[in-house]
Formats: structure tokens, C-alpha cells, sequence
């Protein structure tokens, strides 16, 4: 047995694997669903309606969604050149932290919001850059590097918040000061939870995707991806369109934490983020890495994270049948893929 590379896979084969890797997950999560004791074809239905069935439920999986479209895009810009950008947490907590100390008085009104919001996408892509400058200047793997800072920037937001930005008012749990009006996300329609970080998230996608399919930097970024040496021989500049890359990726994925404290939370916890940098991946690897796909990745994802929690109250199914799920179904896209550009040959 070997594998074949197919020059150019028809539509239907670019098409119909995904859509067939998503149609594996849900027989293997009725599966699980039995094993659990539950009727699979009621379990899926309380996991639609607890993230559809009404106008909260519906609400509550944009929310969710939010940060995840945000991550899921500086995933797909970092592995659209073969950046790997395992670091989107750390980038995440980044905008975050800049959430906070610029939003709690330190600017006037009128300019706290937009400056805020500029200054978190610096601080998220300086997080990036770092991992990238060794990458280019001493070929140190970003994978190890960018995964490692997840955990430093863990740590030094735990430090920040039992030492400086200690909400001295608080109790209990260690959590920042609260932001100030002026700084907060205002809400898409009054009486709602939902804040206008969706929106700036679609138009997140529409951005990287216009640059992705319209500029020369997407260009530049998609044929490093497909072969730096190559690239390098053309004449491009492969550690500056690297560089490039990580700024907009680090800034993506900063935009996740700073629209969580400023639309959603109104403080910095060190729970802010329940893994939202490393559901990410798994976003923009069901999306194909495509911009516009993220947003509906983001909004799956979501959905099945709100509606098991549903579900798990209603049918007394265990919520980690979600993670098996998102699981499954990363496992199934990624074989997809593989089998989009190369074929079994049985020898």
C-alpha cells in the first residue's frame, strides 16, 4: 500500500470527504451516546435544541462562538504558511490583560475602546513574534516554543492577579477590577447578552479573507505554505512574509481574550479562557483553513459545547461526550484532507 499525490482533486472530492468525515462524527457520537445508556437520535436533538431551541440558547452559542472565530482565524493565517501557531492561548490572555489595564480608567472615554482594542492586537502578535524571530534567526520550532508560552503566560496572569491587578474589593476567587463603562463591549440589542465582539468577528473573517484571496501578502503567505524553498528561489522574502504572518495571527487570537473581558466578563479570571486558543486548531482544521469557514467551524463547535451542556442536564448523558466529539471529528476531518490530495494505491 502507498500513497498516491493527486495533481488536481476534483470538486467532489474536495467537497464530499469533509462532508463525509462530518456525517462519521455524528454516527460515532450516537455511538457513544448508547454506550452511555441514551437514545442517540434524542441525545442529538437535545444537543440541537440546548444550542438552538431558543432565543438565550441561540444567544449563548454566538457568545461562545465569538472567541472561537477569533482563535480559529489566527490558527488558519498561522498554518496557511506552515507557521505552527500552538500559542493562540497565550496570545489570548495577552489582549486580555491590555483589557484590563487600559480599561479600568487609564484612558479617557472616547478613545478607551478602539485604543484598547489596538493595543491588545500589538501585545498578542509581540507574544507571536517572539517564537517566530527564533524560528527564522536560529530554527528553533515554533511548536515547542509557542505551547511553552501558554503556560508562562498562565502563570504570570495567576501572578498578576494575586499581586497587581488583585481586585482588592474582590472575594473569593482571584479576579482583576472591573472595567469601566466606557471600555465594555455595548450589547448588539438592549436586554442581550450578545455583544458586538460577534460582529467584529465576522468581519475579522471577511478581512483575512480579502487579504488571503486579494493582496500580494496572501499570496506571498499561501506559497510559502506550499513550498518555502521555492518561495525563497522566486525572490520572496520568507522570514519577513513569516514575520508578517505571526503579527496578524497574534493579533487574531489577542482580539479572542480582549472581547471576552470587554464584551462578555467585565474582568480578567484565570478561567477566562476554557481552552478557546486550543479549540482554535481544531476550528480552523474542520474549516479547511479557510477564513469564511471559520465562522461556521466556530459556530459548530459552539453549538455542541453549549447544547451538551444542555443535554447532559436533560438526559443525565456526561458532558465529555463533547470532547469526544470535537475529537472525533478533527481526527476524521484530518484523514479527510489527506485523502483530498493523495489516493490509496494497493499494491
Amino acid at each position: 500500500m502507498r500513497l498516491e499525490a493527486i495533481p488536481a482533486p476534483a470538486l467532489s472530492r474536495r467537497i464530499g470527504l469533509p462532508v463525509l468525515a462530518l456525517v462519521a462524527t455524528v454516527v460515532v457520537a450516537s455511538v457513544l451516546a448508547r454506550v452511555a445508556g441514551a437514545d442517540p437520535f434524542a441525545t442529538l436533538g437535545l444537543i440541537v435544541t440546548g444550542a438552538f431551541g431558543s432565543k438565550f440558547a441561540a444567544l449563548e452559542t454566538l457568545n461562545r462562538a465569538t472567541p472561537l472565530i477569533f482563535t480559529g482565524l489566527a490558527v488558519a493565517v498561522a498554518f496557511r504558511a506552515k507557521l505552527w501557531n500552538i500559542g493562540a492561548e497565550a496570545q489570548l490572555y495577552a489582549g486580555a490583560i491590555v483589557a484590563v489595564l487600559l480599561g479600568t480608567g487609564a484612558l479617557a472615554a472616547p478613545w478607551v475602546l478602539p485604543v484598547s482594542m489596538l493595543v491588545a492586537m500589538l501585545a498578542g502578535a509581540l507574544v507571536l513574534l517572539g517564537p517566530v524571530m527564533l524560528k527564522t534567526r536560529l530554527g528553533v520550532d515554533e511548536v515547542v516554543t509557542t505551547l511553552l508560552l501558554n503556560f508562562v503566560m498562565l502563570l504570570f496572569v495567576s501572578y498578576l492577579l494575586e499581586g497587581p491587578l488583585k481586585d482588592p474589593m474582590g472575594m473569593g476567587w482571584p479576579k482583576s477590577p472591573a472595567l469601566v463603562k466606557e471600555a465594555r463591549l455595548p450589547r448588539i440589542a438592549t436586554g442581550l447578552r450578545l455583544h458586538w465582539g460577534f460582529a467584529l468577528a465576522l468581519i475579522a473573517a471577511l478581512g483575512v479573507w480579502l487579504i488571503q484571496a486579494r493582496t500580494t501578502l496572501g499570496f506571498e503567505m499561501r506559497a510559502v505554505g506550499a513550498n518555502p524553498a521555492a518561495a525563497r528561489f522566486a525572490g520572496m522574502p520568507v522570514n519577513g512574509v513569516l514575520v508578517k504572518t505571526a503579527l496578524l495571527s497574534g493579533g487574531l487570537a489577542a482580539l479572542a481574550g480582549w472581547s471576552e473581558v470587554a464584551g462578555l466578563k467585565g474582568h480578567l479570571s484565570s478561567d477566562l479562557s476554557p481552552g478557546f486558543g486550543y479549540t482554535g486548531i481544531i476550528v480552523a482544521m474542520l474549516a479547511l483553513l479557510h477564513p469564511l469557514g471559520v465562522v461556521v467551524s466556530a459556530l459548530f463547535v459552539a453549538a455542541i459545547f453549549v447544547g451538551s451542556d444542555s443535554m447532559s442536564r436533560a438526559a443525565g448523558v456526561p458532558t465529555y461526550i463533547a470532547d469526544m466529539l470535537l475529537a472525533t471529528a478533527l481526527l476524521f476531518m484530518v484523514l479527510a484532507l489527506a485523502l483530498t490530495r493523495y489516493r490509496v494505491v494497493w499494491k
